[in-house]
Order: C-alpha cells, then structure tokens, then sequence
C-alpha cells in the first residue's frame, strides 16, 4: 500500500510560501519533494502539495493510494465540494467564483486516473511524516526570507 503525506503553507497569507510531500510504501519512505513560491497563500500551497505527489504517482505507475493532509480545505474539496463547483459552473453556495479554480481543475484531472482514499491528519500532532512534510514546507518558506 503506497501513501502520501502532504503539506503547504505560508509566513503571512499571502506571502513566501511552501510544499513538501513523502511518498511511502509499507511505511517506507521511497520519495519526496518540495518546493515554493515568493509569493502565495496557504491554500495553494496545500493543493500543490498534493498535485505534485499525484504527478510523481502516475508517472512512476502507482495507481491505489492513500493520501494523507492536514488541510479540510483538500480534504473536503476534493471529496464534497467539488462536485457542486463543477454543477455550478465553478460557483460556490454563495455564488461566488471558487477560488484556486485551476488548482482544483488539475487537482480533479489527476484524481480520475487513480484509486485514492482520502484521510485528514492532524496537523501539528507529532505524526512522524506529516511533521517531516511541515519541515520540507518550511525549509523552502525559508528560501524566500
């Protein structure tokens, strides 16, 4: 079973930002990445987080996994609210554009060819490989300083 811790983050919002993501298989790491940008927000940089860990999963034929984050706003995007957007013409409940729209379109690209199941990890709790994905996220917040 391959899983796939992710994380992203910001100092400031918007501001320098980064991602960072570990691929796992039978609880061994076998990859990870990172990377950031000078100027974003939190959001994106979680969503990154995972498009990338998705891109590096299909190019190297891992088809059935789990993913791991600490973010709801991932989480239930890409499992709830998605749908909705897409039905809406990329509208929220309130009617106002979704925001990350692009993010969210690669995100759901990318997820088609996958069997993924989806689990919310708490951020900041001592688990071992979301707390190295925090330390990748910071190490290229970092960078921007």
């Amino acid at each position: 079973m391959y899983s796939i811790y992710t994380d992203g983050g910001c100092s400031g919002n918007p501001g320098p930002g980064g991602w960072g993501y570990c691929i796992l298989r039978d609880g061994a790491m076998i990859a990870s990445s990172s990377g950031g940008d000078k100027l974003t927000t939190n959001n994106k940089m979680e969503l990154t987080a995972v498009i990338e860990a998705l891109k590096f999963a299909i190019s190297n034929g891992i088809g059935s996994l789990e993913i791991c984050t600490d973010s709801q706003y991932v989480k239930n995007g890409i499992t709830e609210w998605i749908a909705n957007w897409k039905k809406k013409k990329w509208r929220t409940a309130s009617g106002d554009p979704v925001k990350n729209r692009q993010y969210w379109e690669e995100l759901d690209q990318l997820c088609r060819s996958l069997d993924i199941r989806w689990v919310w990890v708490k951020g900041h709790a001592g688990l071992e490989w979301n707390e190295y994905c925090d330390d990748l996220t910071q190490k290229e917040i970092a960078k921007f300083k």
